[in-house]
């Protein structure tokens, strides 16, 4: 068989995942492979031989997403693709952790307001961050005005009882139905895929969610089981937990939050927020394989080549 039909046959194979018309026996997890237990919080404990951090003071939520493996039996590469939170807070020591990393290519997925107010990545010399702007639908705006408040009155009216959860939801959301965000991410699968560039980061501003929905994609178009894939989701709650408490304590201490708790459920991933974007995924698309092809306009060929890239 000519390796052009091993990739087409790789990337249908992944394809009948993505649908679900393998056995439902194909799905128990792979031998030897641990999956990860949640608490009631939804918060995963990442495994070493499968979460793979790359430990920076400026930034919590940079991580390899090389090492998981396969339905067909492979393993995700190592050193390929990266997903974090944003680096414009890098110290040098960083920078220079980062420059081994040999990227090629740092997508950011912040909007420009992020940017205003967090600042631009720090990233090694010669290397400039594309602006790859996914719409929050305001949250940034929403949280910054809610906090600048200082109104514990105004900050339950905007973020309490279940409001701040149904706003991540909606988010969630618009990773499927908005024509612009599919685009984004579209363009990063492609480069991913093409891999002329070398290594590749892609990031937002917590790591958590336009890049924790990316790296969901991503993780299954590779045929990476979807229980791995959310776990690797969830995981940025256990990578994020301390320095989001810290943030928490910071505006209660300043004044500027009574109850900065308020702030939890934008903090955190959740698997409801996961399950919004699939269920509208399934609605609109029929599923992860029409969300893939008709959504995001990937062919066979460009899935095939995530494969040969990809998965050793």
């Amino acid at each position: 068989m000519s390796r052009a039909r091993i990739r087409l046959a790789i990337a249908v194979f992944a394809s009948a995942l993505a649908i679900g018309t393998l056995p439902a026996a194909a799905h128990a997890a792979p031998r030897g492979h641990s999956t990860t237990a949640s608490t009631p919080a939804g918060r995963y404990h990442p495994q070493a031989e499968t979460m793979r951090q790359i430990p920076l003071q400026g930034a919590v939520n940079v991580r390899d997403l090389g090492g998981y493996p396969t339905w067909s039996g492979g393993r995700v590469r190592q050193g390929l693709v990266y997903r974090s939170d944003a680096l414009a807070k890098l110290t040098p020591a960083d920078v220079t952790t980062l420059s081994g990393l040999g990227l090629g290519k740092v997508v950011d997925f912040r909007i420009p307001m992020e940017l205003q107010y967090d600042g631009a990545d720090r990233l090694p010399a010669g290397l400039t961050a594309t602006s790859r702007p996914v719409s929050d639908l305001g949250l940034y705006a929403t949280l910054l005005g809610a906090i600048s408040s200082g109104d514990p009155a105004t900050q339950e009216q905007m973020l309490g009882g279940g409001r701040a959860e149904a706003y991540m939801r909606d988010i969630y959301r618009t990773f499927v139905t908005g024509p612009e965000n599919r685009a984004q991410f579209a363009t990063t699968l492609r480069e991913i895929a093409d891999g002329k560039q070398g290594p590749l980061l892609y990031h937002c501003t917590s790591g958590k969610d336009r890049t924790g929905w990316m790296s969901y994609v991503l993780l299954r178009a590779l045929a990476v089981p979807e229980s791995t894939a959310t776990s690797d989701y969830l995981a940025s709650n256990t990578f994020r937990a301390a320095y989001d408490a810290q943030l928490r304590a910071g505006l209660k201490q300043s004044g500027r939050m009574q109850n900065p708790d308020l702030l939890i459920p934008l903090q955190e991933v959740r698997q409801d927020y996961l399950d919004a974007a699939t269920a509208q995924m399934d609605a609109d698309y029929g599923g992860f394989y029409g969300y893939l092809t008709d959504g995001l306009g990937l062919d066979l060929r460009t899935l095939a080549k995530l494969q040969d890239k990809l998965v050793r």
